[in-house]
């Protein structure tokens, strides 16, 4: 678990420090115009979701995502309100958060976990696990469809906590928006 979120500390800062070197931190947060997706998946083109629509998804399924602990070990969630942005590609970000649950001594986290992979199984997402450097079971959903929506379940770094570390869809800022910082 530590090696996790210690590299993903590492990338974190790699990409802030790519960031600022992208723009002007005077921009301002404003919603990008819409844009259609492209033309190649044969079905009716819809607009591109805005950074905010993003967040909000993400958010959203890390508390769908909570809702699945069992409510008698719950003792707290604390969804983060900001997170950051992260390049999907040269062109589009995701919105990264997330959501950490105290459960109650006792609880068995990685039990929890796996009945997590189990609900997720066949559904949206492609789903796979590891064991992680202190042997934790550690669950990773990405979406099916492409989008770069994805879902990190594990334990804490704390005792007796269950991370859950979110990817929006991908999204286009518009023109001029700085991608740095908290959003």
């Amino acid at each position: 678990m530590r090696a996790r979120h210690g590299a993903m500390a590492l990338l974190l800062a790699g990409a802030m420090v790519l960031a600022g070197c992208a723009g002007s931190p005077g921009g301002t947060h404003i919603e990008p115009p819409v844009t259609t997706a492209t033309k190649t998946q044969g079905e009716p083109t819809k607009a591109e979701l805005t950074w905010q629509e993003a967040k909000a998804k993400a958010q959203a399924m890390e508390l769908e995502i909570a809702a699945l602990i069992p409510k008698g070990t719950v003792v707290s969630i604390d969804q983060k309100k900001k997170g950051v942005l992260l390049s999907c590609n040269k062109t589009q970000h995701k919105w990264k958060g997330s959501t950490t649950i105290t459960v109650a001594d006792g609880t068995k986290i990685n039990s929890i976990v796996k009945d997590i992979e189990a609900h997720y199984q066949s559904g949206l997402f492609g789903v796979r696990n590891r064991l992680d450097i202190g042997g934790s079971y550690e669950v990773q959903m990405i979406a099916r469809s492409g989008s770069g929506e994805n879902y990190i379940v594990a334990e804490g770094l704390a005792p007796n906590q269950i991370d859950i570390d979110s990817g929006s869809p991908c999204f286009t800022l518009p023109e001029g928006i700085y991608p740095g910082g908290d959003f």
